[in-house]
């Protein structure tokens, strides 16, 4: 009995057709199915109810099921180890990214970590926050930088890298631009060009509002800093931005502190506590770029 046979046996045993199994496991479908006749001859019982459409797992092939899955994890984890041991690290780290973010330190890190680890498959996939966070938690993602207003979601560990106060950017000549102190009531006074709920930035404004029992009128709503800033420049609101998001549209807007909203803005690089060599390994990576973080 080998550890391929096994694999090729959960494969068909989850996709129910010998096809899709074999499309998974990247070899032919006779390949497969002659690997599963053997390992039947092996066991000495037929696995896998062959006379229907759909495959289905005969009362050998269910008792045999969970059983093939222990051995093939046991394995899994003692090749992660080895590796760890030999300061290997292979496998494959999806990463999320908050819609509309472009930090750099983060890129650089990426790709220094995929220099020093080539063979660890890297992707990386946008959305709120909330969703990051969301599939964090169910193990859809292995880490996510996420916008936030608070330092760590519950269940999670994190690692706070920018933490920055709301700033209101005006375009030359809005009231606000004349003014050398905003508060949170001066900027509801206005129409405001905001992210969308579920990024850190909209939290910490829909926060401070309630703690105010104030109700911002949020005109238009953009992912993206770009497109705020040029809704703002356009007159069409008060973009309600990071200090380091509004120090990149210097030339055209006025940017001020909002002088009442305490609470930072942060970006955070969150993960589940449980995590595998590759993870971990790109976290320390992390906390290297990120040492002291504050301010962008």
């Amino acid at each position: 009995m080998e550890l391929r046979q096994l694999e090729y046996f959960v494969a068909v045993a989850e996709e129910r057709n010998f096809t899709r199994a074999a499309e998974r496991v990247h070899i032919s479908q006779s390949g497969v199915s002659a690997q599963i006749r053997r390992l039947e001859r092996e066991l000495g019982a037929e696995l896998f109810d062959r006379s229907a459409r759909t495959v289905t797992l005969t009362a050998a092939g269910e008792a045999a099921l969970g059983h093939a899955r222990t051995v093939l994890a046991a394995a899994e984890a003692a090749g992660r180890a080895v590796d760890e041991v030999a300061g290997l690290v292979r496998g494959r780290l999806t990463v999320g990214m908050v819609a509309g973010c472009t930090l750099t330190p983060l890129f650089d890190t990426l790709a220094a970590f995929h220099r020093a680890h080539p063979g660890v498959e890297l992707s990386l996939l946008e959305d709120n926050s909330d969703r990051l966070v969301a599939q964090v938690r169910d193990g859809a993602l292995d880490l996510a930088l996420i916008g936030a207003a608070d330092a760590a979601p519950d269940g999670l560990e994190a690692l706070t890298v920018v933490s920055e106060r709301l700033v209101a950017a005006v375009p030359a000549g809005h009231p606000l631009a004349e003014r050398r102190r905003v508060t949170l009531r001066d900027l509801v006074a206005h129409p405001i060009v905001c992210m969308p709920p579920g990024t850190g930035l909209r939290t910490v404004l829909d926060r401070a509002c309630a703690a105010q029992h104030l109700r911002p009128a949020v005109a238009l709503q953009a992912g993206a800093a770009d497109a705020m800033a040029d809704l703002a420049a356009r007159g069409l609101g008060v973009a309600v931005l990071s200090e380091s998001m509004a120090a990149h549209y210097r030339d055209r807007l006025t940017a001020r502190l909002i002088d009442d909203v305490r609470t930072h803005a942060l970006l955070t690089l969150v993960w589940r506590s449980t995590r595998s060599p590759a993870t971990s390994e790109l976290l320390a990576h992390c906390r290297r770029t990120f040492a002291g973080a504050g301010p962008a």
